[in-house]
Order: structure tokens, then sequence, then C-alpha cells
């Protein structure tokens, strides 16, 4: 499967072509097709619809994916997949959920400044966990968008969720309950956060932030 994936997310775009739809098909079957192509539908919505209807749209389609490990699905300990590999393989972690959410917001047009990938503890699960956080301003308390709980809902909602760090394009954040938290670095210290960006490149090279 790797081998497999190593041409697919070199050659990745978020708006996706012939070329790309047709190697998923060969590759993953006419099924892994269809959920790129749903993808693509999703990424070329009406820009101007509002943001509460993107989060919306977003976490729904992604959470109807299966949740499956690391260890089971690439037979490694972390490998943090990018949204087409996380949709040509029909399954991810709890980073595959929250990134794929991440890259398809942006895309949509919602400012990086708004979001965050935030490194949680799940308390009944008594393990790490990661969930997309939305600041619809600064000193706004985030919304979570997560697969464990599929319902939107406020960080004062998820008492089951400790943040212990976030993270986006731009930034490193210690976190704190419902605030932005205090600013650390830069996001490029976290190694898979750098390597998953190298693998979203396009056919002509550029970088997708």
């Amino acid at each position: 499967m790797l081998q497999c994936i190593t041409f697919l997310v070199v050659a990745e775009t978020l708006l996706l072509d012939e070329k790309i739809l047709s190697f998923i098909e060969e590759k993953y079957g006419p099924a892994a097709r269809f959920r790129a192509e749903n993808w693509d539908d999703l990424m070329r919505l009406d820009r101007s619809i509002s943001e509460k209807e993107k989060l919306q749209r977003v976490n729904d389609f992604f959470n109807k994916s299966r949740f499956v490990s690391d260890i089971e699905h690439w037979k490694k300990k972390d490998y943090w997949a990018t949204p087409l590999e996380f949709l040509s393989t029909n399954g991810g972690d709890c980073e595959d959920f929250a990134l794929a959410k991440y890259f398809t917001l942006r895309e949509l047009g919602v400012s990086d400044k708004k979001l965050r990938l935030t490194y949680v503890k799940a308390i009944r699960l008594n393990q790490a966990h990661m969930v997309l956080s939305y600041y619809k301003t600064p000193a706004s308390e985030p919304l979570l968008l997560d697969n464990l709980d599929k319902e939107i809902r406020r960080a004062s909602k998820r008492r089951d969720l400790v943040p212990v760090y976030s993270f986006n394009g731009n930034g490193l954040w210690l976190a704190k309950e419902r605030e932005q938290g205090r600013l650390v670095g830069k996001s490029s210290r976290i190694s898979r956060w750098t390597d998953v960006i190298k693998r979203m490149q396009g056919l002509n090279g550029k970088v997708i932030k």
C-alpha cells in the first residue's frame, strides 16, 4: 500500500483532475474514486455560504469515514495521512480526520487564523487525541470538530477533553481550555506537520497552505 501511495501524495492537489482520479480508481477501486469525487465536489462549494455551514458540511463529510489505527492501517506507530490518502484507503485515525477537515476548510476560504489543530487528552479513553478548533474571533470560545463526538460543540461542553497544545500553518501554542493559548513558536517545529505539508505538493511543485 505504501509504495502505491508514494505517487499519489506527490500528485495531490486540493482540486482533483482526471489523471489523479483515474490513478485512485486503478489502485483502490471505484469506491475510492467516488469518495475522492465527493470530496472534490465539497471543495467546490459556493464560497459565499456561511462559515457555520462550511464547518457543518465538512465535519459531516469526514465523520462518515471509518476510524482505524496507524498500526493497523499503515504499519507505523504514528503516521499523518493527507486527505487524499485518508479517502483513497478508506480510513484513518484522529489526526487524519482533523487534518482533512483543516485542509478542506482552508480550501473553502476559512482563514488559517481561525483554525487550530489541537492536541488534547481524551479523558475517557486516557489517551492523546486531536480535534480541529474553530475560533470565530480571536476572543471567541472555540468550536470543536471531532470524530469521537460527531456534533460540533463549544469547548466548554467537552469536559471529556483536556487541551494540551495547538497549531496551524503559522504558529504553535500551548493550549488553554477556552482561550487561544500562549504562542511558543512556529508549527515547523512539528516534524510530522512539515512532512505532511511536503506531501501536499501539487504537480507544479507549489505547496498547498
